[in-house]
Formats: C-alpha cells, sequence, structure tokens
C-alpha cells in the first residue's frame, strides 16, 4: 500500500500514534526492538580529506527514500541528495512497480559529495547512526518489503572497502543488540524517482508521515553531529 494512501484518515492517525512509541525516531527504538546504542562510533578507517575541491558519489539504501534524502540534504559537503531506485533494471524503476517488492529495485538516495568538505566515512557514520536502522532486514520502521532494505550501493573500490571495514568494527563492537543486515554491493545503476518524491520531506513538514518518521531523522543529524549540519 502506498505510504500516501495508508496515513490519511483516522485509522492512519490512530497507527501513527501506536508507532510513535517505537519508531518516533531512528534514536529511540533502533536495533529491531532491542534499542538504538547510546553512541555509534565513527570509522576506524577512512578516506583522506580531499586537498581539492571535487565530486564523488554513493548510493544508500535504507527504508522511505524521503528520509534518507532530508538527512544528507542536511550534511555539509553534500552537493546533492537524489531519491530514485537500485538494484533492478530500468523498465521497472517506477514507483508503483518498485512498491511490490518484486522488481529487485530498493528506494535509494544517490549522494554526489565533496570529498575535500566531508569524508565518505563521515556519509558512513550518518547513514549507520541517524538515518536509518542497519538491522532491519527487508524493512525499516512502518514500511516493509524488499525495497525498503538496508543497502549501500558503493560507486569505487574504496567505498567498498571502508564500507565493510565499518560493518565489521561494529559488528566486533556489539555496537547493536541485532545482526547487521545491510547489503555492500556494486552500484551498476541509479534511476531518479518521479518529481512528486523529490525533496518530499522540505516540501510536505505537516505530513503525518514525515513528522513521526523522518523529521527526527533530521533533528537527531543537528544534535549528534552538530559540525555536520547544515541547515539548507
Amino acid at each position: 500500500m502506498a505510504r500516501s494512501s495508508f496515513f490519511t484518515g483516522l485509522a492512519g492517525a490512530l497507527v501513527l500514534v501506536a508507532l510513535a512509541w517505537f519508531v518516533a525516531s531512528p534514536a529511540q527504538g533502533m536495533g529491531g526492538g532491542g534499542g538504538k546504542p547510546a553512541m555509534v562510533p565513527p570509522p576506524t578507517n577512512d578516506a583522506a580529506v580531499a586537498s581539492v575541491p571535487g565530486q564523488q558519489m554513493v548510493v544508500f539504501a535504507g527504508g522511505c527514500f524521503w528520509g534518507i534524502q532530508a538527512v544528507f540534504q542536511h550534511v555539509k559537503g553534500v552537493i546533492s541528495a537524489t531519491s530514485g531506485y537500485s538494484g533492478g533494471e530500468a523498465k521497472t524503476a517506477e514507483y508503483e512497480r518498485v512498491s511490490t517488492g518484486m522488481t529487485g529495485h530498493a528506494e535509494s538516495v544517490q549522494v554526489v559529495f565533496d570529498p575535500s568538505q566531508v569524508t565518505y566515512g563521515q556519509l558512513l557514520h550518518v547513514f549507520f547512526s541517524v538515518a536509518h536502522d542497519p538491522t532491519q532486514k527487508n524493512r525499516q520502521g512502518p514500511d516493509e518489503g524488499t525495497q525498503y532494505r538496508s543497502a549501500v550501493f558503493y560507486s569505487t573500490e574504496e567505498q567498498q572497502k571502508i564500507t565493510e571495514s565499518y560493518i565489521a568494527q561494529l559488528e566486533a563492537a556489539h555496537v547493536f543488540k541485532h545482526k547487521i543486515v545491510t547489503q555492500v554491493v556494486p552500484l551498476k545503476a541509479f534511476f531518479p524517482a518521479e518529481a512528486y518524491h523529490q525533496n518530499y520531506a522540505t516540501l510536505h513538514p505537516d505530513s503525518a508521515y514525515i513528522r513521526y518518521n523522518d523529521a527526527p531523522k533530521v533533528e537527531h543529524l543537528k544534535d549528534e553531529f552538530p559540525a555536520l549540519y547544515a541547515s539548507k
């Protein structure tokens, strides 16, 4: 069922009240019911800060792309964050088909960043701590299906190594109560989502879905990463 129709009317309001108890924010209720740890450490292995401005790209998937996009739009050094689809074929890269969970696509966000302003490891730190719960398999909060899986679609070998190293670091330290299920796969293609999905959280701040599921993520970014937070 589409999010826009699910969260309308009295039934949707009652569901949101219930959801507020356990998915009100990624800093409360993460870890598949076990709770998010007080602090997720940064990667011990990271790329060096580039000496000159440039552009790199990675695609993150972690539930509804509205919230992931909103978080990374507020990270300093991020040039653009675009909602879209990764993991499937071009012919099935449309919302209604992706929503069936049968296309292989994940709702994803393409993040283009300046490595002289923010490192890849810092982006990973944000992704694994405030953007989503990496221990929820094929779901995120109220959304369920393979299209909501946790994944990092890397665009370089360095990104692959840093991501795999970071997951191993978090697992070895038992940072989360449950196992991290994030897929680490090469990016084959990214397909931008329909125009009405772009900047959704910014354009619809009064949406019940955004208020309860996505706006808190941005607030926790601001609280936990003040040096990286941008009010743009």
